[in-house]
Parts: C-alpha cells; sequence; structure tokens
C-alpha cells in the first residue's frame, strides 16, 4: 500500500465517560474510497466526528499527511483539506441554497469545485438556488450538504450516511454521481449502513463493531460471510 495520506493510531474516543472507539487503527492511501460499515452504535459516525475535529482526541491518533492533527479544531482540520458531510445534513435553516453552499468555501482553499461545478452535479440545485434550504426536499438538501462540502475544496471527504432516509431513485441518482467526485483522485470515506452500495464504490472496506475494527480487506476478497461474521459478531 502506497504511503497513507490518512492515519488512525490506537484511536480511542469518548462521550463524558462512555467509550464510542478502542484503539481503532486505520491508514488510508491518497485517492482511495474506503467504506466504513457496521451496525447502529458501531462507532462509525464517531470515527468520522474524530477525523474532522469535532471530537477532540490525543494529537498523535489521527494524523494528515504527517501531521497530527487530532487535537485540532474541527475548523483548522478543514482548512487542511478535511471536508465532511454529516449525518443529517445539517444545514443553516435561515440560508439559502447557494448561501449554504458558499459556507463550505471559507477555508478560502484552491481547487476545482466551484458553484457552477456544483451546480452542474447537482443542475437541481441551481433552479432552487435562491429556496430556503428546509423547502427542499431530503435528498436535494442531501445534495446541498455534499456541494457545501466540495466548496471546501478538500482533499479528502468523509461521507456520513449518505443515504439515511432518503428514497431509492434519489440514493441512486447520489451513488451515480460520486464517480464525478473522485474522479480527480479525491481520497473519500463512506460511511453506510446499506453494505451493497458501500461495497459497489469502494475498494476497501473496514467494518467497526462495538467501537473496534472487526474485519478489512478489498472489497473484492471479502464475501458475505466475512462481513456477516464482523458485523454482527455470530457465525454466518
Amino acid at each position: 500500500m502506497p504511503k497513507p495520506v490518512l492515519s488512525l493510531h490506537k484511536l480511542d474516543a469518548h462521550y463524558g465517560d462512555f467509550q464510542a472507539l478502542f484503539g481503532v487503527d486505520m491508514d488510508i492511501a491518497a485517492g482511495e474510497v474506503v467504506a466504513i460499515i457496521g451496525a447502529n452504535g458501531a462507532g462509525k459516525t464517531t470515527l468520522l466526528r474524530s477525523i474532522a475535529g469535532l471530537l477532540k482526541n490525543q494529537a498523535a491518533q489521527v494524523t494528515y499527511q504527517g501531521d497530527a492533527i487530532g487535537a485540532l479544531r474541527a475548523d483548522l482540520v478543514a482548512h487542511k483539506g478535511i471536508a465532511l458531510v454529516p449525518e443529517g445534513r445539517q444545514l443553516f435553516p435561515s440560508l439559502s441554497v447557494e448561501e449554504n453552499l458558499q459556507i463550505g468555501a471559507h477555508t478560502g482553499r484552491a481547487g476545482p469545485w466551484s458553484l457552477d461545478k456544483v451546480y452542474g452535479l447537482f443542475p437541481i440545485l441551481k433552479e432552487r438556488k435562491d429556496q430556503a434550504s428546509t423547502t427542499l426536499s431530503g435528498g436535494q438538501q442531501q445534495m446541498v450538504a455534499i456541494g457545501r462540502a466540495l466548496m471546501a475544496n478538500p482533499d479528502v471527504i468523509l461521507f456520513d450516511e449518505i443515504s439515511l432516509g432518503l428514497a431509492p431513485v434519489i440514493i441512486k441518482s447520489i451513488y451515480d454521481v460520486l464517480p464525478n467526485i473522485v474522479g480527480d483522485g479525491m481520497t473519500a470515506l463512506i460511511v453506510e449502513q446499506d453494505i451493497s452500495k458501500a461495497l459497489s464504490v469502494s475498494s476497501r472496506v473496514y467494518c467497526l463493531q462495538e467501537g473496534r475494527v472487526s474485519l478489512t480487506g478489498a472489497t473484492n476478497t471479502i464475501s458475505r460471510d466475512d462481513i456477516t461474521r464482523a458485523y454482527f459478531g455470530v457465525g454466518a
């Protein structure tokens, strides 16, 4: 494997006295699309929040391009080139679609993504650009959340539950554009409960169970029985 762009080293994560992650190790190479799967409560969202700086950890537990970032604030992590598409979208309800997108550009990072390119990816957003974000459908709001992250021109993008609560046709439309997002070499981590969707777009997978890595490997070498055992902790 090439030298990793993002690494987790014995990552522990806590919410007060509750420990959500236990000694998680991961290495992600530049340009990889990696799926993170696991049951509810396995620690998937906590993992992404730790990488994005929304949970403070020991500095050396998360390294990015060789720098220890585990203790950095979320805004500083974003400026370094890591963007999060959060679970539940978390748009600003008082702002228009376009204003929500423009917030993503606050990092000032140079790169290929602009309003025009986001609108090219999701044409419906250009039609609705002056509407309040809360007036959009769930799928359209998810497009805004993805577009906002892209406007930061990240090198690494973290997707937390892209398909959550969306109709199958909308899920398909969003997954259909993923190759256009990562096609220029962007690194992506995709947290997803829809295992088939996650495996269809990724080259490697990590499965979490109760805050620990229970399985990792190339998606084309891991069997469904392997995933069942790692996911549920039982025999196939």
